[in-house]
């Protein structure tokens, strides 16, 4: 793990004073909607630690990883437009499989926002958020406002943490990212603590009992 960090910080070392290094935090953040795997908090986190106390390239790196996030939400919002409905038909066929739609949409409805803000600090959850929002046929204009606060939330955070992680361990950048990144796992454990302590006191939704006359609609 720390061979990975590392080599990951040496790697960002060799583009932190050119324009590369933009492209990755923003191509980065972007493509985490998409494919989980990457790892974009730990690259604005990463840039942040070693950038240092530069408040101007902080700022730039603040609106470059919430835009980027915002683009590849976005992105996934509208590709789970665009195939998610397919998919459910597929999925989920006859009465109960209709009912589940239906139950599920009302939890989107329901929830919209505590999972698109949310969401993206529990692991997976920038995925399932977008494509479920887009499949659900959710708004796209609400989405995005509520996908607009939560990016800028998650950069702000992300690049603060990491700031501060540089200012303290100034000398051994890999030191700071660990701070800095155990902060953050800290923050996730707690916004997923608090779901599942939200998700226990209003009891678990019940499936509807009759199944729709009509075919799914899409939301307002």
């Amino acid at each position: 793990m720390l061979e990975w960090l590392d080599g990951y910080v040496r790697l960002l070392q060799g583009v932190v004073d050119s324009p590369w290094l933009w492209l990755v935090v923003f191509t980065t953040a972007g493509l985490d909607a998409l494919l989980p795997f990457m790892p974009s908090e730990t690259t604005v986190v990463t840039a942040a630690v070693l950038i240092g106390p530069d408040p101007q390239r902080l700022a730039l790196l603040t609106l470059l990883a919430a835009t980027g996030a915002l683009a590849g939400d976005v992105g996934g919002h509208v590709l789970g437009r665009r195939a998610g409905p397919r998919v459910l038909r597929l999925l989920l066929r006859g009465e109960r499989g209709l009912a589940r739609q239906e139950w599920a949409r009302a939890q989107v409805e329901r929830h919209a926002a505590v999972l698109i803000v949310a969401g993206r600090y529990l692991p997976g959850g920038r995925v399932v958020s977008a494509l479920c929002t887009g499949s659900m046929g959710y708004p796209l204009r609400r989405f995005v406002a509520f996908d607009a606060v939560g990016t800028a939330i998650w950069a702000v955070m992300a690049v603060t943490i990491g700031a501060l992680g540089g200012a303290a361990f100034a000398e051994q950048p890999v030191h700071g990212l660990l701070l800095s990144s155990a902060v953050v796992l800290l923050v996730s454990v707690s916004v997923e603590w608090g779901r599942r302590y939200r998700t226990g006191r209003q009891g678990a939704d019940e499936l509807p009992a009759q199944v729709p006359t009509t075919g799914p609609k899409r939301m307002s």
